[in-house]
């Protein structure tokens, strides 16, 4: 066998090159579900749902009722960079949607066996799009479906088995599901969600638009306890906005298990707002215990910046000081 030539630059295939970017935005299966969790969502979907086996390892499908992909989008839905939520910098620079990178779908398509089925109100028909070895992609195939889009991801890193090497058990798999989908439930109260693993019901909500619905739906997710002791609060201060629920300081934990931030809607870890939140606490708990809270950030699009990872976990503030002094006065 010849060495290579490491002087010789080439531009590496589009296959393999997809599968070097996936490695940034597939982790494990937990990225799977949040990406096209977030595209349902993305696409006006109010009911999802999820079904694992083997903790999402052997087989992750997701449904929704959204508006759907037509035949003739299907494939450049599975391109990189292709993506219907920005068309300019200016539309980047003032992201309202949960994706907009275009590169969920490709990612996970180069590491699985991956099949799309997808109808919109204007077609007689669902079309399906399935994927072969090597990214190459089957021809789009009429078939039976409601509106909306039914993924099947199967077999998650068959062609990259050191990647596979490096998943957890099952079990470990699955958890890491569970604490996604609890905090995606957690911030969209308009939308259902089932969660199975292995044909058994997980996590079911319904839908919650009245306050005696969202109350149900908190006690379902984090408990009676949490949410008898804890107060519904809501402060603003152009141009931020801050309401959820807040425990109260002799609702303590050994641990920072219950504590959920999202800004504008958007799961995120950022320990600048993180820090604040417990200094606000810092004189009414005990040294080592954390306060539980399910908190919602609102403020305008163009001050806060999602394009700083590609998973999307993180944000960047143009005024972080402010949004610091502000949750913590809060």
């Amino acid at each position: 066998m010849s060495a290579l030539n490491q002087n010789q630059i080439e531009i590496l295939p589009s296959f393999l090159s997809d599968q070097i970017a996936a490695g940034e935005v597939v982790e494990r299966p937990a990225s799977v579900v949040k990406e096209l969790v977030e595209n349902a969502l993305d696409a006006g979907a109010n009911a999802i749902e999820i079904h694992l086996k083997n903790g999402g390892i052997d087989f992750i499908e997701i449904i929704d009722n959204g508006v759907g992909i037509a035949k003739e989008q299907l494939i450049l839905a599975v391109s990189r960079h292709a993506t219907s939520k920005i068309r300019s910098v200016d539309d980047l620079n003032a992201v309202r949607s949960l994706g907009f990178r275009g590169e969920a779908l490709a990612s996970i398509s180069s590491v699985s066996r991956f099949t799309i089925i997808s109808k919109t109100d204007e077609s007689s028909a669902a079309w399906q799009l399935r994927n072969e070895d090597l990214g190459e992609w089957l021809e789009p195939e009429p078939t039976a479906g409601k509106t909306g889009t039914r993924i099947l991801v199967e077999n998650l890193f068959y062609n990259t088995p050191a990647r596979k090497k490096f998943l957890k058990s099952e079990r470990a798999e699955l958890m890491q599901i569970e604490q996604l989908v609890k905090r995606v439930m957690l911030s969209q109260p308009l939308v259902s969600f089932k969660l199975t693993h292995n044909g058994r019901v997980l996590r079911e909500v319904k839908a919650a638009s009245s306050n005696e619905s969202i109350k149900l739906r908190l006690i379902h997710l984090m408990g009676k306890d949490f949410v008898e002791q804890s107060l519904d609060i809501q402060f603003e201060s152009a141009p931020m906005q801050l309401h959820g629920w807040v425990g109260v300081p002799t609702f303590n934990r050994a641990h920072t298990d219950m504590q959920f931030l999202f800004v504008n809607g958007r799961i995120v870890r950022d320990r600048n707002l993180s820090f604040a939140l417990k200094q606000a606490y810092i004189d009414v708990m005990y040294h080592g215990r954390h306060p539980a809270y399910v908190l919602f950030l609102e403020l305008p699009s163009d001050q806060v910046d999602v394009n700083v990872h590609p998973a999307k976990h993180e944000v960047r503030f143009a005024n972080g000081r402010g949004c610091y002094d502000f949750l913590r006065r809060s």
